[in-house]
Parts: C-alpha cells; structure tokens; sequence
C-alpha cells in the first residue's frame, strides 16, 4: 500500500467532505449537506472527525436570520487531501501498468 494513502480521509463521506472544500474558502454548512447528500447529524458526524483530525475547520456566525456554520480546510487538510490523491493516482497507474502475469 502506498504510505500516502489516508485511511481516515478515504472514508466516502469525508472524502466527499474535503474535495468539496479544497476550491473553496469558507463554505456553508447546508452547502455541503445538500451536495453529498445526507442529513444533519451524518454530516455534522464527519465534520467533527475531521476537525478533530485537525483537516478542517469550523466556525459558527450568526446571520439576519439564523445561526450558520461554516467549514474549511486547513492548510494540513489540504496537504493531506493533496498526498492522498496523488496516492491514489499512484495506484491507478499500478493498476493500468501491463504485467507479465496479466498476458499484455
């Protein structure tokens, strides 16, 4: 296994999670739990481990109209989001890499 791949971040959900903050600054609580997908609690779930983690970071404001949250990456977040894509890639170039076993 290749010593950058993240078992923590390739959880689906945080994966999810941390694509969707790496082009972005500050991104709305509801922003994220509309695009992935899931509820409240699931998100929020997954939010926390990963702020735990130290990869994001949570702030909560208040608008006109009612308390919001808002998540972003951290610079160590991104540098792991980075090291395990590149991870990732890594592995589907292993996979597409013709081997004496598979006849090509």
């Amino acid at each position: 296994m290749d010593p950058f791949f993240d078992e923590f971040l390739h959880v689906p959900a945080r994966l999810s999670i941390v694509a969707l903050l790496a082009p972005a600054d500050w991104v709305d609580f509801g922003f994220l739990r509309d695009t992935i997908g899931t509820s409240d609690s699931a998100l929020s779930k997954q939010v926390s481990a990963l702020a735990s983690a130290g990869y994001v970071e949570v702030r909560k404001g208040q608008d006109k109209r009612a308390r919001r949250t808002y998540v972003r990456l951290t610079p160590e977040g991104r540098q792991a989001l980075q090291r395990h894509a590149a991870a990732l890639e890594r592995i589907v170039a292993l996979a597409r890499t013709p081997g004496p076993e598979n006849g090509r």
